[in-house]
């Protein structure tokens, strides 16, 4: 036999009864101990807003900031990432070490430094180069270098490439627009497309040539004579067929490409710059990075 079903006395219509099915005892104490856990959080963190403030909690985290001051403070997500910043630092200090104590040519050979170059290399690079380089340091056309090209505007070695993060660069090309006709830039650009085995008009590509190499242009002071660039001014090689600043698309119109060059040498430019990295990074930091950009390209 059941036993009788329980209810609650209210009755409807003669038949019709309200049941009375209780919470599993379980369930009840279940959802009291989270009330419970709920009030002990408050308590512990930060939760309640009062005023133009909130309460802070009791729960504290200690932590050494960027000038390596040792603080205490409530529980908060910025300080928990600098402890937690401060225990990823611990472990990888002694792979630091070692990397500044090794010359630049064994880190890639000693596997273990390679795995680590590669590893902090990478989470350096996207915390201060992606924005401008990419995430794969292809770099943007008009904006910043490719890395992964071996070609290098201030040099590839290990030394130029801490220098230029060191140091970091500010290229420079004057305008030209106030100093040459219309038609002398367009003869210029139609010698530099040339420069790169693309097509361009004879006739205007030799007077380019004559205005490349004389007082009035004058271009082949920073690009030199053989238009291949120098690395100690970082002026482009304008015969590798790598474009930095126009772009050259194959699929483009002849005169859509001197159009872009010609844009080019008339506006000059003054957008080369890279920040300094020595007042962000510490030296090894910079050495890591530097073994890292010069794996990205097979720097020389």
């Amino acid at each position: 036999m059941h036993a009788p079903v329980q209810t609650t006395g209210h009755v409807w219509d003669g038949d019709l009864a309200e049941y009375n099915n209780p919470l599993p005892t379980w369930w009840v104490w279940a959802f009291y101990a989270t009330i419970a856990s709920s009030l002990v959080y408050w308590l512990i963190y930060p939760a309640w807003p009062v005023g133009k403030g909130f309460t802070k909690g009791f729960e504290t985290i200690t932590y050494v900031n960027d000038k390596g001051v040792t603080k205490t403070t409530h529980w908060n997500t910025r300080a928990l990432l600098m402890k937690e910043m401060n225990q990823a630092d611990k472990q990888q200090r002694p792979y630091f070490e070692k990397v500044e104590s090794t010359p630049y040519q064994k880190i890639a050979a000693d596997p273990e430094l390679s795995n680590f170059v590669t590893s902090a290399g990478k989470t350096l690079f996207q915390d201060n180069c992606a924005a401008c380089h990419q995430a794969g340091g292809q770099g943007k056309i008009g904006f910043a270098p490719n890395l992964t090209d071996d070609d290098w505007l201030y040099g590839g070695t290990y030394q130029k490439i801490q220098e230029t993060i060191t140091n970091g660069r500010h290229g420079y090309m004057p305008p030209f627009r106030d100093v040459l006709s219309d038609r002398q830039m367009d003869d210029l650009a139609s010698y530099v497309l040339s420069l790169s085995g693309e097509k361009a008009d004879p006739a205007r590509a030799a007077a380019g040539d004559a205005l490349f190499h004389s007082e009035t242009a004058a271009c082949y002071y920073c690009h030199g004579a053989d238009a291949k660039g120098r690395q100690v001014l970082g002026s482009a090689n304008l015969t590798d067929k790598i474009w930095l600043w126009a772009d050259i698309p194959a699929d483009r119109t002849l005169d859509r490409k001197v159009q872009d060059i010609e844009w080019v040498i008339a506006g000059g430019l003054n957008k080369g710059v890279m920040p300094t990295w020595k007042d962000r990074l510490k030296p090894e930091q910079i050495k890591v990075l530097t073994v890292y950009v010069h794996e990205l390209g097979g720097g020389k």
